[in-house]
């Protein structure tokens, strides 16, 4: 006897699930039908608004570095972990990129298909006539002896202005459908490709772009836009090197400041001359008047005035006879009268041994007061304008740490060289404009003078006009989308008789708003109101 083997049904056969891709496929098609809906971009749209609080609320390092630092110190475990988690550089951290593209993706996901909709729609003429308009929201019968073809021609006068198709159908009713306020939705596009266009300026001018700020003393004293070098501090965009930027020169002559009794800036003027592009060659000077939030606008860039400040004048005249004088600008602590500190640093002359050269450097610290208040021995100022000058100066003698091969502030001095006793205090002392200090090996030092000097700002940023642009489209397609109202109309004119056996014409109009707005039940009864004092007055409204 042998065996034969049954088979075995589909049925019974173990089912096999989806494949590895499959499974994949099907994840990131359902993440970009997510992705591309309108609800996930308002989204995107509130998390971007909301990741940029932290950029407003924390100090951010690439605008004050010290300040973030001192932040970071001054909140110990939880500054570090916001450190970490790049709060203090919110708008180049990975999590404001991720927003930010996702939402750009989002934007263009939304407005591919939603664009092609509408050009169809356009394309399209208005909807057939409903067969049932008493079903509509807006509905008005009536009967009249006008010839459907006045009936017509009136309609069509009236609904000047509207999309309008007529057609007739087979038993001799004539029918007009009507449709206006298509600019709402041109406007609706209009404003989220004004948005999408912002967000790509936006991210090209973060690549293009850049800031440098410089300090410039108001007494003819030249800057050039020659490089990054050239500032004191330079915010580069992703794609700028410093290397290649617009060229221009700036002169500073001299520099007013006008303020209120009480200690209030009113304006801030500094009168310049500027040369860029063919003056660059033949070295012509075009005088300007530079103002707060009027900027210099030269070569592609612009100039700012952001404040100013003031320079004490130093002479140290040694003991050998030889003269060193410094103009050297002091850094405002004090806003609103202007109080500063800074550090003028001199090197001994004819020494060139440079072991006792550094052994016999010289800084000049303390505070500036524009207009002096003294509280016993201690300086303050009462103004920020210069009245009454005086500085209360430490002179330190030592190692400055300026040949130690690492950057090193001009407003102040290495305090670690002070704790190591490379750098000694050798005298301290109060003085107003004209006096003078001798040290214990003869070296005198003098307050001669104050200079005034100016902060600029150069910017340049290529997509400004796109952004503008792009801005304007923005609130132009929100208010279409806002002030426009979709409608549509709609006229079924059939002829009829009576029991008389009279020719007579039946109208039924219909209206219905595509959006819940107030106001298109007036239009509607206006319509309707005007037609039948055209054509349908001997008629009977129902």
């Amino acid at each position: 006897m042998t065996d034969t083997a049954t088979p075995t049904s589909s049925a019974d056969s173990p089912r096999r699930g989806p494949s590895r891709w499959q499974r994949a496929l099907a994840f990131v098609r359902n993440t970009w039908r997510g992705l591309r809906s309108m609800r996930t971009a308002l989204v995107l749209l509130f998390l971007l608004a909301l990741a940029a609080l932290p950029g407003a609320l924390l100090p951010q390092r690439q605008l004050n570095e010290a300040e973030t630092a001192e932040y970071i110190a001054e909140h110990g475990w939880w500054g570090r972990l916001l450190d970490r988690l790049q709060f203090f550089d919110v708008y180049s951290s990975v999590w404001f990129s991720a927003i930010y593209l996702l939402l750009m993706v989002s934007l263009v996901g939304c407005l591919l298909p939603r664009s092609l909709e509408y050009l169809r729609a356009m394309r399209a003429g208005p909807v057939l006539t409903p067969k049932n308009l008493a079903r509509l929201p807006h509905h008005v019968r009536a009967e009249s002896d006008a010839a459907p073809a006045d009936i017509v021609a009136s309609a069509r006068k009236r609904l000047r202005g509207w999309r309008l198709v007529e057609r007739e159908e087979p038993d001799g009713v004539r029918t007009i459908s009507a449709e206006k306020g298509y600019l709402r939705e041109t406007g609706n596009l209009v404003f989220h490709f004004g948005m999408l266009g912002l967000i790509v300026a936006f991210g090209l001018g973060a690549m293009y772009s850049y800031e440098g700020q410089v300090i410039v003393h108001a007494d003819g004293q030249e800057f050039c836009n020659s490089g990054a070098y050239a500032y004191d501090s330079f915010d580069p965009g992703l794609r700028v090197d410093g290397t290649e930027l617009n060229q221009f020169c700036v002169r500073v002559n001299d520099f007013e400041a006008d303020y209120t009794d009480a200690g209030q800036p009113i304006a801030y003027e500094a009168d310049l001359e500027y040369q860029s592009g063919e003056d660059l060659d033949e070295g012509t000077w075009r005088p300007y008047h530079l103002e707060v939030n009027e900027p210099l606008r030269t070569a592609g860039d612009r100039v700012y005035l952001l404040g100013h400040g003031y320079a004490p004048t130093f002479t140290v005249t040694y003991p050998d006879g030889e003269v060193r004088t410094k103009t050297i600008q002091w850094r405002p602590t004090d806003q609103t009268t202007l109080l500063s500190e800074g550090a003028t640093k001199f090197d001994p002359p004819g020494i060139t041994d440079p072991e006792k050269r550094r052994e016999n450097q010289l800084a000049i610290t303390g505070l500036f007061a524009p207009t002096a208040a003294f509280r016993g021995e201690i300086l303050n100022s009462s103004f920020p304008e210069l009245t009454d000058p005086a500085v209360a100066v430490d002179v330190m003698r030592g190692e400055l740490g300026v040949e130690a091969g690492r950057s090193v502030s001009i407003f102040e001095i290495d305090r670690s060289l002070v704790d190591s006793g490379r750098l000694e205090r050798v005298a301290r002392e109060n003085l107003r404009l004209g006096e003078e200090l001798t040290l214990d090996d003869g070296t005198t030092i003098s307050f001669d003078g104050v200079g005034e000097w100016v902060s600029l700002q150069g910017s340049h940023d290529p997509t400004q006009g796109w952004v503008l642009g792009f801005a304007i489209a923005m609130f132009v397609g929100l208010g279409a989308s806002l002030a426009i109202k979709r409608r549509r109309f709609w006229m079924r004119i059939t002829p009829a008789r009576d029991d008389d056996d009279l020719r007579r014409t039946v109208v039924e109009m219909g209206g219905l708003a595509r959006t819940d707005q107030a106001g298109y039940g007036e239009e509607f009864t206006a319509i309707t109101g005007d037609l039948l004092h055209r054509g349908l007055e001997d008629g009977k409204a129902r």
